[in-house]
């Protein structure tokens, strides 16, 4: 990847552009981010920027993570991410990444943890079908019917769609296009929604694939 940053999902809302056209975005509040450690080839194995975003009290971090801040010479952060750019000497430890990093038109692709919904049957997790709410279906017309055969193979096969823990999963949006960008307020508005609920934390990189 060229470049990315660390955000947090302020909402969505709608702006219009020149013609009038109303387009739905999500206002993602990115950066300032700081890097705190460069991993080279020679100590790692790999080249990579460590990034923080969003500050924190220093008695809220823990001794090992107080060491590697202070060893760095920059104050504590929530969140620290990882990136593999292309061309990580570019940056150093302190170099400050802003939102305009990006610009109007870049294509990105938008990673974070989609809302949690708690326990959910079938129909809500799968879209399963439910069964006919009269003529006898009883108070089972949302259950998931039959689990496997019976004596063969006396088990219920992997994979079987069950009820279960819905949502709070990694999700990545590909190829959403950057409609604004305020680096004033470090905003960075994007055309559709992206994933988890207000004030999630999501990472913004540049898209590998063309829109």
């Amino acid at each position: 990847m060229k470049k990315g940053i660390i955000g947090k999902k302020i909402g969505m809302t709608q702006i219009f552009d020149e013609k009038g056209n109303v387009i739905p975005v999500t206002v993602v509040e990115a950066g300032p981010c700081v890097v705190a450690q460069k991993k080279t080839v020679e100590n790692d194995g790999y080249n990579a920027v460590q990034v923080g975003f969003g500050d924190v009290r220093a008695n809220k971090v823990s001794k090992p993570a107080k060491g590697h801040f202070a060893k760095a010479d920059v104050a504590p952060k929530k969140e620290l991410k990882e990136f593999r750019l292309e061309d990580c000497d570019a940056l150093n430890v302190g170099d400050i990444i802003k939102a305009d990093v990006f610009a109007e038109g870049d294509i990105v692709d938008v990673h974070g943890v989609s809302k949690g919904k708690g326990f959910a049957g079938t129909i809500k997790r799968f879209n399963n079908h439910s069964l006919k709410d009269t003529h006898g279906t009883g108070p089972v017309h949302r259950h998931a019917g039959s689990m496997a055969a019976a004596t063969d193979p006396s088990r219920i096969p992997k994979g079987k769609k069950m009820p279960g823990h819905l949502g709070a999963e990694n999700v990545t949006v590909q190829n959403l296009v950057v409609v604004k960008v305020d680096a004033e307020n470090n905003l960075i508005a994007l055309k559709g929604a992206v994933p988890g609920p207000k004030g999630g934390i999501v990472t913004i990189t540049n898209s590998v694939k063309k829109a």
